[in-house]
């Protein structure tokens, strides 16, 4: 390397150690969702928070984090277990782990322009397979998917290895200006096994129109084809540039809070509020961070209680447990949130009256994920 290029790889190395990850949770220690899903065969299953797995047609699955890795740097990681193997994959099916970055944190890498940032994707990676592996990023231009990807080796099975793979600029081909804010700005996917739909072309050199046949070219790992096969992921970090940085550790707090922009967990609670006709409950709560966007709402139920049940009390009245019918949640200005709950047998009395709602039956899960 000239002495010009090491310069600007110190430069570079520099800007990117001033900024924070941009993956978030890249050590795999948060899971507000919990530890462990089984029996997956199918898209969008969160364990460890930012992280999203699909094996699309192809065995079942067990998602994890593992708490004790081994490595000194991170004692988590993500680990992708098949229970059920898939056998050759039908042509369509493929088993990926995939990561959204949020517009506004990709605006750095200025794609679509003349200055357009190289950005290098760090992690370390275990399996009981060796071979070709691919890392794929992925945004959109003109309204359809644009992407280039690269390969790594897995030189030992069972055995941590460090990875980097960097991503060339993206100067010709501009970002949808609605993938710049709140939506997905650039997508990372991990292959573990994929059919020829995806295999049987050559890999891109340039960013480029997806092309299914290029995206995944010399991809052989074939991980999930048996039972027992698995993947583990941690330490993935991305840096401005040709050059992998030390990781940027971040504080527990400080890695949940970012988390929580995209999932937050609402256990028991008290929600002071009013009436909306005879079947709403309407009040305000407040997250730790400002939400992405409007997030969906689910219950989880604790063990040992009735599903759906939430407990209400109107103006003068004792709190009565009632049955749950939905759930929406609206972003108001700072954190706040109006939520509202929907129940059967109505209230009674007239709109508009004061209640309380008392929680102590279940979780509420607030999703604004990518």
């Amino acid at each position: 390397m000239s002495k010009a290029a090491e310069l600007a790889a110190l430069i570079g190395g520099q800007s990117s150690l001033a900024m924070p990850n941009m993956i978030i949770n890249g050590d795999c220690r948060v899971a507000q969702r919990g530890t462990s899903t089984a029996s997956i065969t199918g898209n969008t299953n969160f364990v460890v928070d930012r992280w999203a797995f699909n094996p699309s047609g192809h065995g079942t699955w067990t998602l994890s984090q593992n708490s004790s890795t081994g490595l000194s740097e991170f004692e988590t990681s993500v680990k992708m277990l098949c229970t059920t193997g898939g056998g050759s994959p039908a042509a369509s099916d493929y088993v990926l782990m995939y990561y959204n970055i949020e517009g506004y944190d990709t605006q750095i890498l200025k794609m679509g322009t003349s200055d357009a940032e190289r950005f290098t994707v760090s992690f370390y990676v275990k399996s009981n397979k060796t071979g070709t592996g691919i890392v794929e990023a992925q945004t959109t231009s003109g309204g359809a998917s644009v992407e280039y990807s690269r390969s790594f080796t897995i030189s030992q099975a069972n055995t941590w290895e460090k990875k980097s793979v960097t991503i060339i600029a993206n100067t010709s081909l501009a970002q949808d200006s609605a993938n710049k804010t709140t939506s997905t700005g650039l997508s990372l996917y991990f292959i573990l096994d994929s059919g020829t739909n995806q295999t049987t072309g050559t890999l891109p050199t340039t960013w480029a129109d997806q092309t299914f046949v290029n995206r995944w070219a010399g991809h052989d790992l074939a991980i999930g084809r048996n039972a027992d096969d698995y993947m583990e992921l941690t330490g993935l970090q991305i840096d401005v540039g040709d050059v992998a940085q030390p990781f940027k550790y971040e504080t527990f707090a400080e890695n949940l809070a970012r988390c929580q922009r995209y999932f937050y967990l609402f256990g028991r609670f008290q929600m002071s509020g009013y009436q909306s006709g005879t079947t709403s409950a309407i009040g305000t709560i407040y997250t730790p961070v400002r939400m992405r966007a409007d997030p969906s709402v689910s219950f989880s139920v604790y063990s040992g209680y009735s599903d759906n049940t939430t407990s209400i009390s109107t103006q003068g009245e004792a709190h009565t447990n009632r049955t749950m019918t939905g759930q929406t949640a609206e972003r108001k200005p700072g954190t706040a949130i109006e939520f509202t709950i929907q129940c059967s047998g109505g209230f009674g009395g007239s709109d508009n009256r004061p209640l309380n709602l008392f929680n102590f039956f279940g979780d509420f899960l607030f999703d604004a994920e990518l």
